[in-house]
């Protein structure tokens, strides 16, 4: 058997084993093509000064969105952080109202208020993005705890970076969520750098994900480009904590293939390094390779994909560029404190 038969022989065997149809792997493959033509039409709009402040791009992470979005409920609370666009995507977020918030309309998820960094959407129970770094770790205590209280069967999600589990927040909360068995799932994105160093100069052992240890925390470390491993991780995270045996953390090693931030220069790492990860690493040609093995996908079905998707980013860029600005009399409503 040759290489290329044996691999597709085992994708078909995992494919069978976490009993995915043919049209979950679909939408899933979608799903992260539309995550990633979001992402470069969004980069595209700031270079053409029509999205302020800045952004946190997530091209090259888009299997850990969408595999864990796989494996959780649409009415399981959510807690995102500032490189989040590709999560909200992938748990069903209108793309109409993102591209409006982001371009500061009152059309959009805020009224135009959150830009890139700070989109909510509270009735769908995503609740939010956080500019700062780790913020959204504490409250995701407070969270859990008022879901154990009462009694009720949803989690809470929140996602941060590798930078954000050196926050000191991130030890109170897993210590307290640990103490009194939350419905908490933890997702720290590994994407090897924070602001400007590689996180082996920042993290005194690695991986990150077995500081669980210390508060007794179920934790797996994986390969954050592959769909499937995503989605069988956060699979049988969820299963472990909805059960009521309390917290779980993931850490899941991805890439993103853009700056930081739209200020980053890049200068810490490597053009080799970056093209490396784009032409060998990348979830969604990876997870396409298995489709085409497998006869799911095909070239001419593959074109159709990437036309539709980029027809609903258009489409959603037009909506947005139609859409009226905020009134500045309203400045002070929707403001809390």
């Amino acid at each position: 058997m040759s290489i290329e038969n044996l691999a597709q022989e085992v994708f078909s065997q995992k494919v069978a084993r976490l009993k995915l149809s043919n049209d979950q792997l679909l939408i899933a493959y979608r799903t992260m093509t539309t995550i990633r033509q979001f992402e470069l039409m969004a980069d595209k709009l700031y270079a053409m000064g029509k999205v302020h402040g800045t952004m946190h791009l997530s091209a090259g992470q888009e299997a850990v969105a969408v595999g864990l979005s796989m494996a959780v409920r649409k009415d399981d609370y959510f807690i995102n952080h500032h490189r989040g666009h590709g999560h909200f995507v992938a748990k069903g977020a209108d793309v109409n109202l993102m591209m409006a918030e982001f371009m500061g309309k009152d059309t959009g998820y805020c009224r135009g208020r959150g830009g890139s960094m700070h989109i909510a959407d509270f009735p769908s129970h995503s609740l939010g993005a956080n500019g700062i770094v780790g913020g959204g770790i504490p409250y995701s205590v407070g969270v859990g705890l008022a879901l154990q209280m009462q009694r009720r069967n949803e989690l809470v999600i929140t996602v941060f970076g590798d930078g954000a589990s050196n926050e000191g927040v991130f030890h109170e909360a897993l210590n307290m969520a640990a103490l009194w068995k939350l419905p908490n799932l933890y997702v720290c994105e590994n994407n090897k750098y924070g602001m400007s160093m590689d996180i082996a100069n920042a993290a005194a052992r690695l991986p990150i994900a077995q500081r669980a240890e210390g508060y007794g925390i179920p934790w797996s470390y994986i390969d954050g480009n592959d769909l499937l491993t995503v989605y069988e991780t956060m699979r049988d995270a969820v299963t472990h904590i909805r059960s009521g045996q309390g917290p779980v953390l993931v850490e899941a090693q991805t890439y993103r293939y853009f700056g930081h931030s739209k200020s980053d220069r890049n200068l810490y790492r490597s053009k080799e390094e970056i093209d490396d990860w784009r032409s060998t690493k990348d979830p969604i040609q990876r997870f396409r390779t298995d489709l085409l093995e497998i006869g799911l996908l095909s070239e001419t079905l593959i074109e159709e994909i990437e036309q539709e998707t980029m027809k609903v980013i258009d489409a959603a860029v037009a909506f947005a560029e139609a859409s009226p600005e905020p009134d500045p009399t309203t400045v002070m409503e929707f403001v809390y404190a």
